[in-house]
């Protein structure tokens, strides 16, 4: 039996992923970092049906000694490093926290894997927005990074360290850079379940309006749970390498709202108010992944069309609000 250990389980892909490799017969470990909320850590663990699947243990990315201790009792044979502060907008409140626990965090679980476990096969979740204000149209693994909020040059740190540890160690360390990808168990912050929530309150009579920032922004949007089967595929390779994962599409915010609005027999128009303070300080126009490599050397390609993704959360988010739910 494989064992792998996730860090950021608890979060939307940890737990597609986890679900995954539970799936294929992994023993599954996850490092979890306890706090105030700890009584809903297991929240989407939970909604997805593999809480009782899986081993936790209490860790934190920014404690090397906890990585150590965590990885010297699993003995994992995989290691997927999800783990980080992951909401764009927070990392210019809280910059020297991002790059703690994004940038220096990754660091922390290669350092810890070279130290007492180096033959274990690691993945960074590396980002889009390393890229930032995009050097291409299409944006592919030789493509310029250029990040712009601290999480991206967070991240950017985290994949270079990845880069750096497999070259100069001769680790099996892999950068996934995923575009973005949504799905039922995406944080409440995040501008998709934002609107998504929104849609269902509004359609239940709760609210009359949804606030939103810059809806002219284009993302290149999958579904998760395509996403974290990249991640697997990306460790089961000989040798180890970088890939972006994208579905090779581009949508505005605006469009992703229609989308939503429509499923409910509803017009955005009527619903949503541009809010200036939830613009960004620099924003990223666009993005637009090339999966080129990915569906070549892997075999991948994103499945779910970004319209059945968006049906699927605004039909979750309904459920949950009728029922009094919160993720």
């Amino acid at each position: 039996m494989k064992v792998a250990l996730i860090t950021g389980i608890t979060g939307q892909d940890g737990a597609y992923l986890a679900d995954l490799l539970v799936s294929k017969g992994y023993a599954v470990h996850g490092l979890v970092r306890r706090s105030a909320s700890a009584d809903v850590v297991n929240t989407r663990l939970k909604w997805i049906g593999v809480d009782e699947k899986i081993t936790l243990h209490d860790g934190n990315l920014t404690d090397l000694a906890s990585i150590v201790r965590i990885v010297q009792a699993v003995k994992p044979n995989e290691v997927y490093n999800l783990g980080a502060q992951s909401f764009v907008k927070s990392s210019w409140q809280q910059p020297l926290l991002t790059g703690q626990v994004t940038g220096l965090g990754a660091a922390n679980v290669l350092e810890a894997l070279r130290m007492v476990a180096p033959d274990a096969r690691y993945y960074q979740a590396s980002t889009s927005e390393m890229f930032g204000l995009i050097q291409a149209e299409r944006q592919s693994e030789k493509t310029p990074f250029y990040p712009r909020s601290p999480y991206g040059v967070a991240k950017l740190y985290g994949h270079w360290m990845t880069v750096n540890y497999r070259e100069s160690f001769g680790m099996h360390a892999s950068s996934g850079i995923l575009f973005n990808h949504e799905s039922p168990l995406r944080g409440i912050e995040f501008v998709t379940r934002k609107i998504t929530n929104g849609v269902a309150r509004i359609k239940l009579g709760l609210d009359r309006e949804l606030r939103l920032g810059n809806i002219d922004a284009k993302r290149d949007w999958g579904h998760a749970r395509d996403y974290v089967e990249a991640m697997w595929l990306m460790l089961q390779q000989e040798k180890p390498d970088d890939y972006v994962i994208a579905t090779g599409r581009t949508v505005s915010v605006r469009d992703f709202c229609k989308l939503a609005f429509a499923h409910v027999g509803l017009k955005m128009d009527d619903h949503v108010v541009i809010d200036p303070s939830f613009f960004r300080p620099a924003e990223v126009e666009v993005l637009l992944g090339d999966p080129a490599k990915a569906k070549a050397a892997l075999g991948w390609e994103a499945k779910t069309k970004l319209e059945d993704l968006v049906r699927e959360m605004v039909d979750a988010d309904l459920v949950r609000v009728k029922n009094g739910m919160t993720l």
